[in-house]
Protein backbone atom coordinates (compact mmCIF):
# COMPACT_ATOMS: atom_id res chain seq x y z
CA UNK A 1 0.00 0.00 0.00
CA UNK A 2 1.45 3.42 -0.87
CA UNK A 3 1.42 6.55 1.57
CA UNK A 4 -1.02 8.31 0.18
CA UNK A 5 -3.25 5.16 0.72
CA UNK A 6 -1.87 5.31 4.80
CA UNK A 7 -2.89 8.74 4.91
CA UNK A 8 -6.69 8.20 3.78
CA UNK A 9 -6.54 5.28 6.41
CA UNK A 10 -5.52 7.68 8.87
CA UNK A 11 -8.38 10.70 7.77
CA UNK A 12 -10.67 7.59 7.52
CA UNK A 13 -10.04 6.46 11.61
CA UNK A 14 -9.98 10.47 12.89
CA UNK A 15 -13.47 10.61 11.44
CA UNK A 16 -15.17 7.37 12.61
CA UNK A 17 -13.35 8.87 16.36
CA UNK A 18 -14.97 11.85 15.77
CA UNK A 19 -18.37 10.47 14.93
CA UNK A 20 -18.38 7.86 17.95
CA UNK A 21 -17.21 10.85 20.08
CA UNK A 22 -19.98 12.90 19.49
CA UNK A 23 -22.72 9.54 19.15
CA UNK A 24 -21.44 9.36 22.86
CA UNK A 25 -21.99 13.28 24.11
CA UNK A 26 -24.85 13.07 22.26
CA UNK A 27 -26.61 9.92 24.68
CA UNK A 28 -24.87 11.79 27.75
CA UNK A 29 -26.79 14.91 26.66
CA UNK A 30 -29.90 13.36 25.68
CA UNK A 31 -30.01 11.17 29.03
CA UNK A 32 -29.11 14.13 30.96
CA UNK A 33 -32.32 16.12 29.85
CA UNK A 34 -34.52 13.31 30.36
CA UNK A 35 -37.60 14.34 32.73
CA UNK A 36 -38.61 13.04 35.65
CA UNK A 37 -41.12 11.16 33.99
CA UNK A 38 -40.15 7.26 32.54
CA UNK A 39 -39.38 7.42 29.72
CA UNK A 40 -39.96 3.68 29.03
CA UNK A 41 -43.04 4.05 29.50
CA UNK A 42 -45.66 4.25 26.80
CA UNK A 43 -47.30 7.76 27.60
CA UNK A 44 -51.08 7.23 27.73
CA UNK A 45 -53.30 9.96 26.82
CA UNK A 46 -55.56 12.02 29.29
CA UNK A 47 -58.96 9.86 30.12
CA UNK A 48 -60.67 13.36 30.96
CA UNK A 49 -61.00 15.98 28.13
CA UNK A 50 -58.55 19.29 29.53
CA UNK A 51 -60.80 21.87 30.49
CA UNK A 52 -59.83 25.89 30.09
CA UNK A 53 -61.04 27.56 32.82
CA UNK A 54 -61.38 31.06 30.84
CA UNK A 55 -63.87 31.52 27.32
CA UNK A 56 -62.79 28.78 24.70
CA UNK A 57 -60.70 30.79 22.62
CA UNK A 58 -58.03 29.40 20.26
CA UNK A 59 -55.08 31.41 22.01
CA UNK A 60 -55.98 29.91 25.05
CA UNK A 61 -56.30 26.47 23.39
CA UNK A 62 -52.63 26.82 22.05
CA UNK A 63 -51.21 28.64 25.08
CA UNK A 64 -52.56 25.50 27.16
CA UNK A 65 -51.27 22.74 24.55
CA UNK A 66 -47.98 24.59 24.40
CA UNK A 67 -47.28 24.85 28.25
CA UNK A 68 -48.11 20.90 28.48
CA UNK A 69 -45.60 19.70 25.41
CA UNK A 70 -43.18 21.90 26.65
CA UNK A 71 -43.12 20.81 30.55
CA UNK A 72 -43.39 17.03 29.36
CA UNK A 73 -39.71 17.48 27.68
CA UNK A 74 -40.26 14.62 25.01
CA UNK A 75 -40.62 17.22 21.94
CA UNK A 76 -37.91 20.00 20.82
CA UNK A 77 -39.14 23.23 19.31
CA UNK A 78 -42.72 21.85 19.91
CA UNK A 79 -45.40 24.82 18.57
CA UNK A 80 -48.73 25.03 18.84
CA UNK A 81 -51.09 27.10 16.39
CA UNK A 82 -54.91 27.01 16.81
CA UNK A 83 -57.26 28.62 13.73
CA UNK A 84 -61.28 28.00 14.43
CA UNK A 85 -60.80 25.13 16.87
CA UNK A 86 -57.88 23.28 14.05
CA UNK A 87 -54.92 22.63 16.20
CA UNK A 88 -51.79 22.24 14.08
CA UNK A 89 -49.30 21.05 15.52
CA UNK A 90 -45.15 21.80 14.80
CA UNK A 91 -41.92 19.46 16.54
CA UNK A 92 -39.98 17.10 16.64
CA UNK A 93 -40.74 13.75 18.88
CA UNK A 94 -38.18 11.09 20.26
CA UNK A 95 -40.61 8.33 19.57
CA UNK A 96 -43.71 7.68 17.60
CA UNK A 97 -45.36 7.26 21.05
CA UNK A 98 -45.02 10.81 21.92
CA UNK A 99 -46.31 11.85 18.84
CA UNK A 100 -49.15 10.06 19.38
CA UNK A 101 -49.81 11.35 22.55
CA UNK A 102 -49.70 14.91 21.41
CA UNK A 103 -52.09 14.57 19.01
CA UNK A 104 -54.96 12.58 21.52
CA UNK A 105 -54.33 15.30 24.29
CA UNK A 106 -55.13 17.93 21.87
CA UNK A 107 -58.22 16.38 20.91
CA UNK A 108 -59.46 15.71 23.76
CA UNK A 109 -58.54 19.29 24.62
CA UNK A 110 -61.51 21.11 25.18
CA UNK A 111 -62.91 23.27 21.85
CA UNK A 112 -60.72 21.40 20.10
CA UNK A 113 -62.60 20.71 16.49
CA UNK A 114 -59.70 18.61 14.72
CA UNK A 115 -56.55 17.90 15.00
CA UNK A 116 -53.09 18.22 12.49
CA UNK A 117 -50.16 16.90 13.89
CA UNK A 118 -47.28 17.73 12.09
CA UNK A 119 -45.06 16.79 14.96
CA UNK A 120 -41.72 14.63 13.36
CA UNK A 121 -40.41 11.82 14.78
CA UNK A 122 -36.38 11.99 15.27
CA UNK A 123 -34.44 10.02 13.23
CA UNK A 124 -30.70 11.27 13.42
CA UNK A 125 -28.22 9.21 15.61
CA UNK A 126 -28.46 10.87 18.56
CA UNK A 127 -32.25 9.87 19.05
CA UNK A 128 -31.45 6.35 17.60
CA UNK A 129 -28.64 5.88 20.62
CA UNK A 130 -30.93 8.24 22.79
CA UNK A 131 -33.91 5.20 22.22
CA UNK A 132 -31.26 2.07 22.57
CA UNK A 133 -30.40 3.68 25.80
CA UNK A 134 -33.73 3.75 26.70
CA UNK A 135 -34.90 0.64 26.44
CA UNK A 136 -31.64 -1.05 27.83
CA UNK A 137 -32.29 0.68 30.96
CA UNK A 138 -36.00 -0.45 30.75
CA UNK A 139 -34.98 -3.83 30.68
CA UNK A 140 -32.22 -3.64 33.03
CA UNK A 141 -34.95 -2.64 35.61
CA UNK A 142 -37.10 -5.22 34.66
CA UNK A 143 -34.52 -7.73 34.98
CA UNK A 144 -33.31 -6.11 38.35
CA UNK A 145 -37.34 -6.23 39.68
CA UNK A 146 -37.61 -10.29 38.12
CA UNK A 147 -34.93 -12.02 39.12
CA UNK A 148 -35.93 -13.12 42.38
CA UNK A 149 -39.56 -14.39 40.72
CA UNK A 150 -36.99 -16.02 38.43
CA UNK A 151 -34.61 -18.08 40.83
CA UNK A 152 -38.23 -18.92 42.85
CA UNK A 153 -39.57 -20.19 39.19
CA UNK A 154 -36.50 -22.57 38.78
CA UNK A 155 -36.03 -23.84 42.47
CA UNK A 156 -39.93 -24.74 42.00
CA UNK A 157 -39.11 -26.61 39.08
CA UNK A 158 -36.13 -28.80 40.08
CA UNK A 159 -38.25 -29.69 43.01
CA UNK A 160 -41.24 -30.59 41.28
CA UNK A 161 -38.61 -32.59 39.55
CA UNK A 162 -37.03 -34.33 42.10
CA UNK A 163 -40.67 -35.07 43.59
CA UNK A 164 -41.76 -36.30 40.34
CA UNK A 165 -38.64 -38.64 40.06
CA UNK A 166 -38.77 -39.44 43.20
CA UNK A 167 -43.05 -40.95 43.32
CA UNK A 168 -42.11 -42.53 39.59
CA UNK A 169 -39.26 -44.73 41.63
CA UNK A 170 -41.54 -45.48 44.12
CA UNK A 171 -44.29 -46.00 42.30
CA UNK A 172 -42.39 -48.27 40.59
CA UNK A 173 -40.92 -50.30 42.88
CA UNK A 174 -44.32 -50.62 44.63
CA UNK A 175 -45.84 -52.16 41.07
CA UNK A 176 -43.46 -54.07 40.19
CA UNK A 177 -44.76 -57.14 41.96
CA UNK A 178 -48.37 -56.21 41.11
CA UNK A 179 -48.03 -55.69 38.00
CA UNK A 180 -46.15 -58.16 35.80
CA UNK A 181 -46.12 -56.66 32.07
CA UNK A 182 -43.50 -53.70 31.78
CA UNK A 183 -45.11 -51.89 29.75
CA UNK A 184 -48.02 -51.59 31.73
CA UNK A 185 -46.04 -50.86 34.65
CA UNK A 186 -44.61 -48.11 32.82
CA UNK A 187 -47.67 -46.48 31.36
CA UNK A 188 -49.18 -46.52 35.21
CA UNK A 189 -46.12 -44.88 36.67
CA UNK A 190 -46.23 -42.30 33.68
CA UNK A 191 -49.97 -41.44 34.61
CA UNK A 192 -48.87 -40.78 38.21
CA UNK A 193 -45.48 -38.38 37.73
CA UNK A 194 -46.75 -36.67 34.86
CA UNK A 195 -49.68 -35.03 36.85
CA UNK A 196 -47.06 -33.59 39.44
CA UNK A 197 -44.78 -32.57 37.04
CA UNK A 198 -47.81 -30.61 35.40
CA UNK A 199 -48.73 -28.88 38.83
CA UNK A 200 -45.42 -27.80 38.99
CA UNK A 201 -45.35 -26.22 35.87
CA UNK A 202 -48.41 -24.58 36.99
CA UNK A 203 -47.02 -23.58 40.50
CA UNK A 204 -44.17 -21.67 37.65
CA UNK A 205 -46.31 -20.00 35.88
CA UNK A 206 -48.14 -18.68 38.76
CA UNK A 207 -45.46 -16.82 40.49
CA UNK A 208 -44.28 -15.92 36.99
CA UNK A 209 -47.49 -13.82 37.07
CA UNK A 210 -48.75 -15.79 34.08
CA UNK A 211 -52.37 -17.38 35.74
CA UNK A 212 -54.27 -17.45 32.72
CA UNK A 213 -51.25 -18.76 31.01
CA UNK A 214 -51.40 -21.73 33.62
CA UNK A 215 -55.19 -22.49 33.35
CA UNK A 216 -54.51 -22.45 29.50
CA UNK A 217 -51.64 -25.56 29.76
CA UNK A 218 -53.70 -27.09 32.36
CA UNK A 219 -57.12 -26.88 30.16
CA UNK A 220 -55.16 -27.85 27.40
CA UNK A 221 -53.70 -30.79 27.89
CA UNK A 222 -56.72 -33.21 27.73
CA UNK A 223 -57.35 -30.78 24.44
CA UNK A 224 -53.87 -31.48 22.59
CA UNK A 225 -54.35 -35.10 23.93
CA UNK A 226 -57.01 -35.30 21.45
CA UNK A 227 -55.19 -33.71 19.07
CA UNK A 228 -52.50 -35.91 18.98
CA UNK A 229 -54.87 -39.14 19.40
CA UNK A 230 -56.66 -38.19 16.05
CA UNK A 231 -53.11 -37.71 14.24
CA UNK A 232 -51.11 -40.51 15.17
CA UNK A 233 -54.44 -42.53 15.42
CA UNK A 234 -52.11 -45.81 14.27
CA UNK A 235 -49.41 -45.52 16.04
CA UNK A 236 -51.95 -44.89 19.31
CA UNK A 237 -53.74 -47.96 18.32
CA UNK A 238 -50.92 -50.09 17.79
CA UNK A 239 -49.22 -49.08 21.46
CA UNK A 240 -52.45 -49.82 23.61
CA UNK A 241 -52.45 -53.17 21.57
CA UNK A 242 -49.03 -54.07 22.63
CA UNK A 243 -50.18 -52.78 25.88
CA UNK A 244 -52.59 -55.56 25.92
CA UNK A 245 -50.72 -58.19 24.40
CA UNK A 246 -48.17 -58.08 27.04
CA UNK A 247 -50.94 -57.92 29.67
CA UNK A 248 -52.42 -61.12 28.45
CA UNK A 249 -49.42 -63.08 27.16
CA UNK A 250 -51.34 -65.11 24.18
CA UNK A 251 -47.61 -66.58 23.59
CA UNK A 252 -43.98 -66.28 24.86
CA UNK A 253 -40.72 -65.42 22.86
CA UNK A 254 -39.66 -68.66 21.74
CA UNK A 255 -43.35 -69.99 20.83
CA UNK A 256 -44.15 -71.04 17.35
CA UNK A 257 -47.44 -69.53 16.17
CA UNK A 258 -49.59 -68.52 13.36
CA UNK A 259 -50.52 -65.14 12.77
CA UNK A 260 -52.12 -63.49 10.04
CA UNK A 261 -51.09 -65.69 7.79
CA UNK A 262 -47.71 -65.63 9.08
CA UNK A 263 -45.69 -69.11 10.84
CA UNK A 264 -42.89 -68.21 12.65
CA UNK A 265 -40.88 -68.12 16.27
CA UNK A 266 -41.56 -65.10 18.17
CA UNK A 267 -38.56 -62.97 18.75
CA UNK A 268 -39.73 -59.90 20.11
CA UNK A 269 -42.57 -57.71 20.93
CA UNK A 270 -42.17 -53.80 21.25
CA UNK A 271 -44.76 -50.91 21.03
CA UNK A 272 -45.14 -51.06 17.59
CA UNK A 273 -44.64 -55.01 16.35
CA UNK A 274 -43.94 -58.27 16.74
CA UNK A 275 -41.45 -59.90 15.38
CA UNK A 276 -41.64 -63.39 13.80
CA UNK A 277 -38.40 -65.69 12.84
CA UNK A 278 -40.06 -67.40 10.05
CA UNK A 279 -39.10 -71.17 9.78
CA UNK A 280 -37.11 -70.19 6.26
CA UNK A 281 -35.35 -68.30 8.39
CA UNK A 282 -36.71 -64.88 7.68
CA UNK A 283 -37.51 -61.79 10.36
CA UNK A 284 -41.21 -60.66 9.49
CA UNK A 285 -42.47 -57.65 11.46
CA UNK A 286 -46.63 -57.78 12.22
CA UNK A 287 -48.14 -54.38 13.21
CA UNK A 288 -49.56 -55.20 17.17
CA UNK A 289 -53.12 -54.07 15.95
CA UNK A 290 -53.17 -56.50 13.28
CA UNK A 291 -51.72 -59.45 15.90
CA UNK A 292 -54.49 -58.52 18.50
CA UNK A 293 -57.88 -58.50 15.85
CA UNK A 294 -56.21 -61.85 13.93
CA UNK A 295 -56.48 -65.47 14.96
CA UNK A 296 -53.83 -66.48 16.82
CA UNK A 297 -52.57 -70.11 16.52
CA UNK A 298 -49.81 -71.15 18.95
CA UNK A 299 -48.09 -74.64 18.41
CA UNK A 300 -46.15 -74.46 21.44
CA UNK A 301 -48.76 -73.59 23.92
CA UNK A 302 -49.45 -77.54 24.87
CA UNK A 303 -46.65 -80.13 24.50
CA UNK A 304 -48.25 -82.68 22.35
CA UNK A 305 -50.11 -81.64 18.59
CA UNK A 306 -52.14 -84.44 16.57
CA UNK A 307 -51.58 -84.55 13.15
CA UNK A 308 -53.09 -86.69 10.06
CA UNK A 309 -53.24 -87.82 6.13
CA UNK A 310 -55.15 -89.83 3.96
CA UNK A 311 -54.76 -93.11 2.43
CA UNK A 312 -56.77 -94.95 -0.27
CA UNK A 313 -57.44 -99.10 -0.81
CA UNK A 314 -59.06 -100.97 -3.37
CA UNK A 315 -62.78 -101.91 -2.93
CA UNK A 316 -61.54 -105.79 -3.22
CA UNK A 317 -58.91 -105.34 -0.23
CA UNK A 318 -60.08 -105.97 3.24
CA UNK A 319 -60.25 -102.48 5.29
CA UNK A 320 -59.78 -103.41 8.58
CA UNK A 321 -56.92 -105.27 7.36
CA UNK A 322 -55.59 -102.21 6.07
CA UNK A 323 -56.95 -100.34 9.45
CA UNK A 324 -54.67 -102.72 11.64
CA UNK A 325 -51.72 -102.86 9.61
CA UNK A 326 -51.48 -98.74 9.66
CA UNK A 327 -52.71 -99.01 13.47
CA UNK A 328 -49.60 -101.16 13.37
CA UNK A 329 -47.31 -99.19 12.14
CA UNK A 330 -48.28 -96.09 14.07
CA UNK A 331 -47.80 -97.61 17.50
CA UNK A 332 -44.11 -98.77 16.50
CA UNK A 333 -43.16 -95.78 15.55
CA UNK A 334 -41.20 -94.22 18.63
CA UNK A 335 -42.17 -90.14 17.89
CA UNK A 336 -46.23 -91.48 18.34
CA UNK A 337 -47.88 -91.44 21.38
CA UNK A 338 -49.51 -94.48 22.69
CA UNK A 339 -52.31 -91.64 24.77
CA UNK A 340 -54.25 -90.53 23.15
CA UNK A 341 -54.19 -93.67 21.26
CA UNK A 342 -53.83 -93.48 17.20
CA UNK A 343 -56.88 -93.38 14.87
CA UNK A 344 -57.61 -95.28 11.68
CA UNK A 345 -60.95 -94.15 10.19
CA UNK A 346 -62.99 -94.42 7.32
CA UNK A 347 -62.89 -90.84 5.83
CA UNK A 348 -65.64 -91.37 2.86
CA UNK A 349 -66.18 -93.74 -0.36
CA UNK A 350 -64.45 -92.25 -2.92
CA UNK A 351 -64.84 -92.90 -6.87
CA UNK A 352 -61.76 -95.49 -7.07
CA UNK A 353 -60.75 -96.12 -3.08
CA UNK A 354 -61.95 -96.22 0.18
CA UNK A 355 -60.32 -93.81 2.11
CA UNK A 356 -58.92 -93.58 5.58
CA UNK A 357 -57.78 -90.86 7.74
CA UNK A 358 -54.94 -91.69 9.52
CA UNK A 359 -54.79 -89.29 13.15
CA UNK A 360 -51.89 -89.82 15.85
CA UNK A 361 -50.72 -86.96 18.44
CA UNK A 362 -47.08 -86.47 18.42
CA UNK A 363 -44.39 -84.02 20.93
CA UNK A 364 -44.71 -80.74 18.93
CA UNK A 365 -41.63 -79.33 20.92
CA UNK A 366 -39.15 -82.45 20.00
CA UNK A 367 -40.65 -83.57 16.94
CA UNK A 368 -41.07 -82.21 13.64
CA UNK A 369 -44.90 -82.74 11.66
CA UNK A 370 -44.21 -82.91 8.38
CA UNK A 371 -41.08 -85.45 9.05
CA UNK A 372 -43.27 -87.91 11.13
CA UNK A 373 -45.86 -87.56 8.31
CA UNK A 374 -43.39 -88.50 5.60
CA UNK A 375 -41.56 -91.18 7.92
CA UNK A 376 -45.62 -92.17 8.98
CA UNK A 377 -46.60 -92.08 4.85
CA UNK A 378 -43.54 -94.30 4.04
CA UNK A 379 -43.91 -97.10 6.60
CA UNK A 380 -48.02 -96.80 6.08
CA UNK A 381 -47.63 -97.80 1.89
CA UNK A 382 -44.57 -100.70 2.97
CA UNK A 383 -46.99 -102.28 5.25
CA UNK A 384 -49.97 -102.21 3.06
CA UNK A 385 -48.16 -103.81 -0.04
CA UNK A 386 -46.94 -105.55 2.21
CA UNK A 387 -49.62 -107.35 3.47
CA UNK A 388 -51.20 -107.86 -0.03
CA UNK A 389 -53.77 -104.11 0.09
CA UNK A 390 -54.09 -102.74 -3.47
CA UNK A 391 -53.75 -99.13 -3.19
CA UNK A 392 -55.15 -98.12 -7.52
CA UNK A 393 -55.11 -94.94 -8.97
CA UNK A 394 -58.21 -92.91 -8.74
CA UNK A 395 -60.55 -92.54 -11.39
CA UNK A 396 -59.51 -91.46 -14.69
CA UNK A 397 -61.39 -90.61 -18.21
CA UNK A 398 -59.53 -92.45 -20.69
CA UNK A 399 -60.18 -91.20 -24.24
CA UNK A 400 -59.89 -93.11 -27.47
CA UNK A 401 -58.78 -91.22 -30.40
CA UNK A 402 -59.12 -93.92 -32.86
CA UNK A 403 -62.50 -95.05 -31.71
CA UNK A 404 -63.20 -98.39 -30.32
CA UNK A 405 -63.69 -101.24 -32.92
CA UNK A 406 -67.14 -102.99 -33.02
CA UNK A 407 -67.53 -106.45 -34.27
CA UNK A 408 -70.80 -108.16 -35.55
CA UNK A 409 -71.11 -111.66 -36.24
CA UNK A 410 -68.42 -114.15 -36.10
CA UNK A 411 -65.68 -112.70 -34.10
CA UNK A 412 -62.06 -113.48 -34.75
CA UNK A 413 -60.58 -116.29 -32.70
CA UNK A 414 -59.01 -115.19 -29.63
CA UNK A 415 -56.07 -115.60 -28.57
CA UNK A 416 -54.25 -118.04 -26.04
CA UNK A 417 -54.50 -116.04 -22.84
CA UNK A 418 -51.33 -115.18 -21.75
CA UNK A 419 -49.48 -116.95 -18.30
CA UNK A 420 -50.92 -114.26 -15.10
CA UNK A 421 -47.48 -112.10 -14.27
CA UNK A 422 -46.41 -112.41 -11.61
CA UNK A 423 -46.50 -109.05 -8.99
CA UNK A 424 -43.35 -107.88 -7.49
CA UNK A 425 -42.56 -108.08 -3.87
CA UNK A 426 -42.03 -104.51 -3.14
CA UNK A 427 -39.30 -103.64 -1.04
CA UNK A 428 -39.65 -103.98 2.58
CA UNK A 429 -38.38 -100.74 4.25
CA UNK A 430 -39.05 -100.99 7.80
CA UNK A 431 -36.81 -97.98 9.13
CA UNK A 432 -38.56 -95.15 11.44
CA UNK A 433 -36.33 -92.43 9.79
CA UNK A 434 -34.34 -92.65 6.62
CA UNK A 435 -31.49 -90.27 5.49
CA UNK A 436 -33.68 -87.89 3.87
CA UNK A 437 -35.75 -87.47 6.57
CA UNK A 438 -33.51 -86.39 8.32
CA UNK A 439 -33.59 -86.47 12.69
CA UNK A 440 -37.57 -85.74 12.56
CA UNK A 441 -36.35 -83.31 15.23
CA UNK A 442 -38.41 -79.96 15.31
CA UNK A 443 -38.10 -77.00 13.23
CA UNK A 444 -38.27 -74.61 16.12
CA UNK A 445 -35.70 -76.00 17.72
CA UNK A 446 -33.26 -75.67 14.67
CA UNK A 447 -34.64 -72.46 13.53
CA UNK A 448 -33.47 -71.11 17.67
CA UNK A 449 -30.08 -73.16 17.12
CA UNK A 450 -29.43 -71.38 13.58
CA UNK A 451 -27.47 -67.42 14.15
CA UNK A 452 -30.63 -65.03 13.90
CA UNK A 453 -28.83 -62.06 12.99
CA UNK A 454 -30.01 -58.95 14.47
CA UNK A 455 -33.44 -58.30 15.37
CA UNK A 456 -35.49 -55.85 14.25
CA UNK A 457 -36.21 -53.19 16.90
CA UNK A 458 -35.16 -55.44 20.17
CA UNK A 459 -34.08 -52.77 21.93
CA UNK A 460 -37.36 -53.79 24.29
CA UNK A 461 -39.02 -56.66 24.88
CA UNK A 462 -42.41 -56.86 26.19
CA UNK A 463 -42.62 -60.31 26.50
CA UNK A 464 -42.07 -62.79 29.14
CA UNK A 465 -40.03 -65.94 28.76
Amino acid sequence: MTGRGFSRLRVAARVLLVSLSFSVLSVQTLMAQEPAVDPGEAPAAPRQPVSIDNTVEDRAIAERLGGILVSTGWFENPTVEVREGVVFLDGAAGSQDHRRWAGELAANTQGTVAVVNRIEVRADLRSTFGRAGEESTRLYRQAVQAWPLVLLALIIAVATFLVAALIGRFARSFLSERISSPLLRSVVVRAITIPVFLLGIYFVLQVAGLTSLAVTVLGGTGLIGIVIGFAFRDIAENFLASLLLSTRNPFRSGDLIDVAGHVGIVQNLNTRSTVLLTLDGNHVQIPNATVFKSIIKNYSSIPSRRAEFLVGIGYDSSTAKAQALITQVLRDHPAVLDNPEPLVLVDQLGAATVDLRVQYWFDSATYSPAKINSALLRLSKNALLSGGIEMPDPAREVVFPQGVPVYRGDRPAAKAPRAPSKKKTPPVDEKAVTLGEGNLRSETREAADRPKGDIPESSENLLKG
